[in-house]
């Protein structure tokens, strides 16, 4: 879609949205949480749809929660969700000086290894509130590709894109193969989300929080390329500070047995979550497809 077609009238309402997000960037930080909190509450009431994924999501995920502690948690999340408008704010239109002072990296020495041995690297990362500006984050410090799916919004990705592009990644299309593969081998690291159902013909099932779960092959697929490594990469908010932590790479894996390869990258995603529980995309229908027709969670 050319420049001048994002001037039709239809692209006001996102014009409009963007106007808005440089305006919000400017606010200070302790404004953007409060704000976003009250947003996130405010949101609560109205989308019903989501807020019952959510508090599903999460009754399956922490069995132990009664439904007191799990509607708290639902409601904490869409704060989360209310924030993290900001977030994207930021990561579209913050200056690099004012980020750098928001975050910090920690085992940044397993990247650059990986780095300095000239290996494939796969960052294994899932999908959470902060991850836009996070991905931001890491792009001050090395260049990586963002392997995503295009939004339904065609103005606001192709800012999207603009904004990481200039930034320093490169952008493939998750259904482009051949150049997520052409990427992995030529050394430039991938940023790789392997928590989305996709149903079974490309998943298998493994547990997740105890529950069966349609776990994406192509992880174990991508690592089996030659002298590659998979390095988790989890990202959360703590108050005012973000934390970008990256963890060892994964010893022998992938094996030869698929479900194993999935349990494994399941653990680690879960890991990932318990440590800020309430940032993760639970408003993603992530228990869609069932075993054994088992009947539909949602």
């Amino acid at each position: 879609m050319t420049k001048t077609k994002f001037y039709h009238p239809k692209f006001i309402p996102t014009w409009a949205l963007i106007g808005l997000m440089k305006l919000t960037a400017k606010l200070p930080l302790k404004i953007q949480l409060m704000m976003g909190k009250i947003i996130g509450r405010g949101l609560y009431p109205l989308l019903s749809r989501l807020r019952k994924i959510a508090f599903v999501n999460i009754s399956k995920c922490f069995p132990n929660k009664n439904k007191v502690q799990v509607t708290r948690l639902v409601k904490q999340h869409f704060e989360a969700l209310g924030i993290g408008l900001f977030e994207i704010s930021n990561c579209f239109y913050l200056s690099d000086k004012k980020l750098k002072q928001r975050y910090n990296i920690e085992g940044s020495e397993i990247l650059q290894n990986a780095l300095d041995k000239q290996q494939n690297i796969i960052l294994l990362v899932g999908h959470f509130t902060t991850m836009m500006l996070t991905g931001r984050m890491l792009l001050q410090n090395f260049d990586f590709a963002d392997v995503y799916r295009p939004q339904n919004n065609a103005l606001f990705d192709n800012k999207m894109q603009k904004i990481f592009t200039q930034h320093g990644s490169l952008m493939i299309k998750a259904k482009d193969t051949r150049a997520l593969i052409r990427t992995l081998k030529s050394g430039l690291p991938i940023w790789y989300t392997h928590d989305q159902d996709l149903g079974t013909k490309i998943s298998t099932f493994s547990p997740f929080f105890d529950i069966q779960t349609a776990t994406i092959k192509a992880t174990e697929k991508l690592a089996r390329i030659d002298n590659t490594v998979v390095i988790p990469l989890s990202f959360t908010r703590q108050h005012t500070t973000y934390t970008l932590e990256f963890s060892p790479a994964l010893v022998n894996y992938p094996n030869d047995k698929p479900q194993k390869n999935t349990r494994l990258t399941n653990q680690i995603l879960q890991q990932q979550i318990l440590k800020a529980p309430e940032q993760y995309l639970w408003i993603h229908k992530r228990f869609k497809t069932r075993p054994n027709n088992e009947p539909s969670f949602y």
